[in-house]
C-alpha cells in the first residue's frame, strides 16, 4: 500500500513521541495548514502525557478564514503508521484530509467538536 502524508503541528513532532509511536525518528518537512486556528487542549490520558511531557497539547478547529494559518511539519508515514497515530491521539481528535499550503493532500488531527462528520 503506497505511503500516506501526515501534517503535524504538535506533539507528534516530539522525538520521544515518534519513537514510541512509529519506532523511528520521522524527517518532515515544514508546510503550513491554511484556514484552520490552534489552540490547547487538557490531555487526561496519563500515559500521553507521561510520553509528550505536556498536560496540555495544541489542537486545530477549522476556520475558513485564509488569514489563519498553522504552521507544522508534514510528515511521510506507511498506512500502519497512520493506524498507530490514530491509538496514540486522545478523542479530542478526529483524523481528516485536508489541503496543505503546499497544494499537497495530508491527513492532520483536528477539534474533533468542530470535525465534519
Amino acid at each position: 500500500m503506497a505511503d500516506e502524508l501526515l501534517f503535524s503541528y504538535g506533539t507528534l513532532q516530539l522525538e520521544a513521541v515518534q519513537l514510541s509511536t512509529f519506532g523511528r525518528v520521522l524527517n518532515g518537512e515544514p508546510d503550513t495548514l491554511p484556514g484552520f486556528s490552534r489552540s490547547l487542549v487538557a490531555i487526561d490520558d496519563p500515559g500521553v502525557v507521561a510520553l509528550s511531557g505536556e498536560a496540555e497539547h495544541p489542537i486545530v478547529r477549522h476556520t475558513g478564514r485564509p488569514e489563519d494559518v498553522v504552521e507544522g511539519a508534514v510528515f511521510v508515514l506507511t498506512p500502519e503508521e497512520i493506524q498507530n497515530a490514530d491509538k496514540y491521539e486522545v478523542s479530542a481528535y478526529r483524523r481528516i484530509s485536508v489541503r496543505l499550503g503546499s497544494g499537497r493532500q495530508a491527513w492532520v488531527y483536528i477539534d474533533a467538536r468542530h470535525a465534519p462528520p
